[in-house]
């Protein structure tokens, strides 16, 4: 039996959870019209304890997978990626999208494996291509420290762009720019995050439906810096500032919820304690301190669960 390496597919989903310092050789990747950008500086989470479980708990549903890559090629994206940078114009039943990664790779030897394995190479304005068998999604070395994976027509539209500067809106590499500056990993979203997947249920709290106050959101933005304290902000944009003060009204209700429940939820507690929400005109603002220890005990329980469904 021949041995199965990652299709592009797998690429995406294993670092598609993972959502900073964005390097202008990927945003030149980027297509003109993405609506939604995610950025991880992996070299800087590996760097910090709570950092290194965040991307381990990611990547643990694909270690076998990976581990088999990394034997195959050499290639181990648990080392060898340094920046990853998600993108995608998010539109409704369009599956596009780009993983655009800085690291250090050797092309030659992933495609022999990838060849070997029954993937396909095409040559598309001197880069190659490797292909899955259905020809729907492609993964590129433009070089020995930049890769391109996603859907074939994407890969090949940001082959064109290779040799150019962001095409993106002025606004949108603004907030890429200043997110990437005080960020070690953060998330955008120019269009209403209820459009991009069909809203989970959530029931009224209070007399207050938390849903119906989400879906007024027409925008956000976040990132999260890690350190011995971890320091999560947001922000989200409203349609009008009576939606806005809405959104903040319910936030505030929730963290009061929390802090109320304190003898049964004491880590629920103490992150609603430590958020700080504002608003101002139709923006509301969120910042969320605490420190390594605490947050990972609140992740922890999350991760449990994941791994006894995938059981």
């Amino acid at each position: 039996m021949k041995p199965q390496i990652l299709t592009t597919a797998t690429l995406l989903a294993v670092f598609s959870g993972a959502l900073p310092a964005a390097d202008p050789r990927l945003l030149s990747l980027v297509m003109p019209d993405a609506t939604v950008l995610a950025d991880v500086n992996v070299d800087q989470a590996k760097a910090s304890p709570f950092g290194q479980y965040v991307l381990t708990t990611l990547l643990q549903s694909q270690a076998q997978k990976l581990q088999q890559l990394a034997t195959l090629t050499g290639f181990d994206p648990r080392q060898d990626v340094d920046e990853l940078l998600l993108a995608s114009n998010s539109a409704p039943g369009n599956k596009t999208g780009l993983a655009l990664a800085l690291g250090t790779f050797d092309p030659a030897k992933i495609a022999a494996a990838a060849q070997s394995a029954g993937a396909g190479v095409e040559t598309y304005s001197g880069v190659s291509i490797i292909e899955d068998p259905k020809q729907q999604n492609g993964l590129a070395f433009l070089d020995s420290t930049l890769m391109v994976a996603g859907n074939l027509a994407s890969v090949k539209a940001a082959i064109d762009r290779r040799n150019g500067g962001p095409t993106i809106p002025a606004t949108l590499l603004a907030q890429v720019n200043q997110l990437s500056s005080t960020e070690d990993a953060w998330a955008i979203s120019t269009v209403p995050p209820s459009t991009l997947r069909p809203p989970a249920a959530a029931p009224p709290a209070a007399g207050v439906n938390v849903q119906n106050a989400l879906q007024t959101i027409q925008s956000a933005s976040g990132g999260v810096k890690f350190g011995s304290v971890v320091v999560v902000t947001a922000q989200a944009q409203a349609a009008t500032p009576a939606d806005a003060s809405s959104l903040g009204d319910v936030l505030e209700l929730l963290v009061s919820m929390a802090q109320l429940q304190a003898s049964q939820h004491p880590e629920a507690a103490a992150l609603a304690q430590s958020l700080v929400v504002s608003t101002q005109g139709s923006t509301v603002k969120f910042t969320l301190s605490l420190p390594e220890d605490q947050i990972q005990q609140l992740v922890k329980p999350k991760a449990a669960a994941r791994k006894v469904i995938q059981m």
